[in-house]
């Protein structure tokens, strides 16, 4: 079995659909809520064993019940959590997300930044790694395992609180921004300013515009199939691990993409963050027809 070894951030997700985003200091009402496990890369094992894949998280959290929660809805996930890391006296990272009608959503998220500060130890065994930029740290250390094990090492680069380090995004083989991340707004430019800091593969995720990539300093674009969007949450979170999982697979850069889009895509026609990550048959399923 293909396993890839994800490293970043778990969270503890309330989620709740609403009408409209508060605009002011007053009581407001969800249509309904629900709790859940977030974070990208914690999304992105569970993505990896959902699409039939072993996943193996390496990330921290607290010593607290929200602790227990996160790494036990990982467990459930069948991911191996073998090498969670508790940080004693540090509280476990909370998100609170609103849903809007139209499957869009805002997120609140806290992380102590306590849990982050030292290093991961030895990284288990993988065909590919993906991390996030959460933990700078253990980014750094997903992508020294990649290169020292001469497989993909995928570096998820969207907005943090932390500094996005810059030897991770050097090391990586391949690196999948979102364009609001490295603030802009046409494709070219954005995958110009990536491709700047690093020789690896280089790609923009454009949301409901699909992907972007640079082929021998070429711009190729892939739109995502024609869907009914639900619900966004996590959508990026699935792509990343859907694509980490089809390179260790052994697809080239545009199958893995095309699958990816297909992943995600499919996670945005149904409710929920990690609730409403796909199966194998699904996505297989979705990517089979024809569209892009």
């Amino acid at each position: 079995m293909t396993t890839v070894c994800t490293v970043g951030l778990a969270v503890l997700d309330l989620v709740m659909t609403v009408d409209a985003l508060p605009r002011d200091a007053r009581k407001h009402f969800a249509d309904s809520a629900a709790v859940t496990g977030g974070g990208p890369a914690a999304n992105a094992a569970v993505t990896v064993a959902r699409l039939g894949g072993s996943a193996r998280f390496v990330g921290c959290v607290g010593d607290d019940p929200i602790g227990g929660l996160i790494v036990h809805d990982l467990v459930v996930e069948r991911v191996d959590t073998d090498d969670v890391v508790v940080v004693v006296g540090a509280p476990s990272p909370v998100s609170s997300v609103l849903v809007l009608p139209d499957g869009a959503r805002a997120i609140v998220n806290h992380t102590d930044p306590r849990l982050h500060e030292s290093e991961p130890g030895p990284l288990p065994r993988a065909d590919a790694y993906l991390a996030d930029v959460r933990w700078p740290l253990g980014a750094v250390a997903a992508m020294e395992a990649a290169h020292a094990a001469a497989v993909p090492g995928v570096l998820d680069l969207d907005r943090s609180s932390a500094p996005i380090p810059p030897a991770a995004v050097r090391r990586a083989s391949h690196v999948v921004a979102s364009i609001d991340a490295l603030d802009h707004t046409d494709p070219a430019e954005a995958l110009a300013d990536l491709g700047g800091r690093t020789d690896g593969w280089v790609g923009v995720t454009l949301g409901s515009d699909g992907v972007a990539w640079l082929d021998g300093g070429t711009v190729q674009h892939l739109r995502p199939p024609p869907i009914e969007v639900v619900d966004t949450l996590a959508a990026g979170d699935v792509f990343h691990g859907a694509f980490a999982l089809a390179l260790a697979e052994g697809r080239p850069e545009p199958a893995a993409l095309r699958f990816a889009t297909a992943a995600a895509a499919a996670k945005c026609t149904m409710a929920g963050g990690r609730a409403g990550i796909p199966d194998r048959h699904t996505v297989d399923e979705l990517e089979a027809r024809p569209w892009g």
